[in-house]
């Protein structure tokens, strides 16, 4: 993953009050005017996959969602996506939290946080070092789809943090912790979703598919729903790391949005405003009091799955997310701007 910007994480103290910032992180959004041209000299490289033994989540990509339906029940809730599919959430138990991505019927992706959930021949939790027994980690990963040639490029960081392997016909993105050595979460991906999100630099020749323009009011069903999918995978991973979990607080959920839609709109990105000032004026101006706040930012991930999986690999974040004085949390996203508020309310 990269990482743009200078580490800015500080607590200001004053009359008792608490803020903290997280370090800023800031991915490059890759656009079509930026990949680059497929060299020829890779285009015979092959590709290697990693077995995946049948009972494993490969076996849910072939279901129809009745099948599906008749496996696990009805889902949480289905929440909308800024790509061509629906999220099915599964989340009613932190042990077996798990995310489906629906597209005409059929699972297209899958997003795995549970400990409990079968995902051999990997286990979450497991030791980076037993992950590396199962698999190579390639910089360079090629995608061939109707007759286009596509290469994945991973950086250093992308390597250590969350590679991208192939097992059989689907893809997978390991979420490690580069800070415990563990892993953290899957999400799988059939050839197509990876291609449509891009979560990588990417060379191609042929065409590339396009990424679908939508109206505000369809980014607003998917911000209100990202938002709560930042608040409960925030709180199953503060489980995870023996952290009592967050509520809910409204009105410091609007002031994150506020944060987030400003920081789009005006075209900046920091935890001072050129408008709105500092988060403890922000929060004032909501007349919202508290003894301590911290606030997590971040742009251009691929939704609010990869941001808090960004967040739990910059320590400066970690630490505003683990930290076991915060009681409540508001959650803001505007398109692809996201901000987290922690909060000890007074």
């Amino acid at each position: 993953m990269k990482s743009l910007g200078l580490v800015v994480f500080f607590v200001l103290l004053l009359l008792g009050v608490s803020l903290v910032y997280g370090d800023l992180i800031k991915l490059p959004q890759y656009t079509e005017t930026e990949q680059k041209p497929m060299k020829y000299e890779e285009e015979n490289k092959g590709d290697s996959s990693t077995p995946l033994v049948e009972e494993g989540i490969s076996r849910y990509f072939e279901m129809s969602q009745e099948e599906l339906l008749a496996q696990l029940g009805e889902p949480t809730r289905i929440d909308p996506s800024q790509y061509s599919f629906d999220w099915w959430i599964y989340g009613d138990n932190s042990d077996q939290y798990i995310q489906f991505g629906i597209e005409k019927g059929k699972v297209v992706t899958a997003f795995v946080l549970g400990k409990n959930i079968n995902v051999s021949p990997f286990k979450i939790g497991q030791s980076q070092e037993k992950v590396m027994e199962e698999i190579s980690i390639e910089k360079s990963l090629p995608l061939k789809i109707n007759g286009n040639e596509y290469r994945f490029q991973l950086s250093t960081e992308e390597m250590k943090t969350r590679p991208l392997v192939k097992i059989n016909d689907l893809w997978a993105q390991l979420y490690l912790d580069k800070f415990t050595g563990t892993l953290v979460a899957i999400r799988y991906l059939n050839p197509e979703t990876l291609l449509l999100q891009r979560p990588y630099s990417i060379e191609y020749r042929g065409k590339l598919m396009q990424q679908p323009e939508l109206p505000r009011e369809e980014w607003e069903e998917i911000e209100s729903a990202e938002e709560l999918q930042i608040f409960e995978i925030t709180n199953v991973i503060r489980e995870r790391y023996g952290v009592a979990p967050v509520e809910w607080h409204d009105e410091t959920a609007e002031v994150a949005y506020q944060h987030s839609k400003e920081m789009k709109v005006e075209d900046y990105f920091s935890h001072t405003s050129p408008v709105s000032g500092q988060l403890s004026d922000r929060l004032k101006s909501r007349e919202i009091k508290y003894v301590k706040a911290g606030e997590n930012i971040a742009a251009n991930y691929i939704d609010g799955i990869a941001a808090v999986m960004g967040w739990l690999n910059s320590e400066g974040h970690r630490k505003t997310m683990l930290s076991d004085e915060y009681t409540h949390l508001g959650v803001g996203v505007y398109e692809k701007y996201y901000t987290q508020n922690f909060l000890v309310p007074w």
